[in-house]
């Protein structure tokens, strides 16, 4: 068990400690899968971007220069690599629809992965559940991040900032597009999402 910071955890894997690499991924897997599983909404999808941002943290670990938290550095890879993964998939879907139409419309029909639990007691909240992230599929990778930020991980809008690399200012013009939008798509369910005065 290793009884450092983070701080001496980076400098020992700078070293080419590969044992503290290893403590690393132990000691924030939890937290980037979690925002990838927010980001992507299923299961396996967050898996391969949790993968995918450990693979990157462990190329670019020696440009790591302590002047962010760390784990603020761990969720800007993360961020970058949901967007990234986003535009690929975009331009995958626009070319498969222009070779293979019915293949096309069937690569973009929402996933609904399924809430476990009792179906009489949970199917009002599954059905809320559905188009709440439906609601969220529909806004862009950049709204869909800063909203997950700040309402899912608890991002302080200035966190949130350093994350994504932008003003304080662009991250609240943000939030309040990503929330305008959500409150016109879940509008049906304004009284049980709080939102009554909307």
């Amino acid at each position: 068990m290793w009884e450092i910071d983070d701080r001496g955890l980076i400098e020992e894997i700078q070293r080419g400690n590969v044992a503290a690499f290893r403590e690393l991924v132990e000691r924030y897997k939890k937290r980037i899968y979690y925002l990838a599983l927010d980001l992507t909404g299923n299961h396996h999808d967050a898996e391969d971007l949790s993968q995918d941002v450990f693979i990157k943290v462990y190329g670019s670990i020696h440009k790591f220069r302590m002047e962010s938290k760390i784990h603020s550095w761990l969720y800007r890879i993360t961020v970058n690599a949901f967007i990234d993964k986003k535009k690929k998939k975009f331009l995958k879907i626009i070319r498969l629809n222009s070779e293979n139409d019915a293949e096309g419309r069937q690569l973009m029909a929402p996933v609904d992965e399924g809430i476990n639990g009792d179906p009489e007691r949970h199917t009002e909240s599954k059905l809320i559940q559905k188009h709440i992230n439906a609601a969220l599929n529909r806004l862009s990778p950049k709204e869909k991040v800063v909203f997950i930020m700040k309402h899912y991980h608890e991002q302080t809008i200035k966190e949130i900032a350093q994350i994504i690399n932008v003003s304080e200012g662009t991250v609240k013009s943000t939030l309040f597009r990503a929330i305008n939008k959500l409150k016109t798509a879940l509008s049906f369910y304004k009284e049980d999402l709080g939102w009554e005065d909307v």
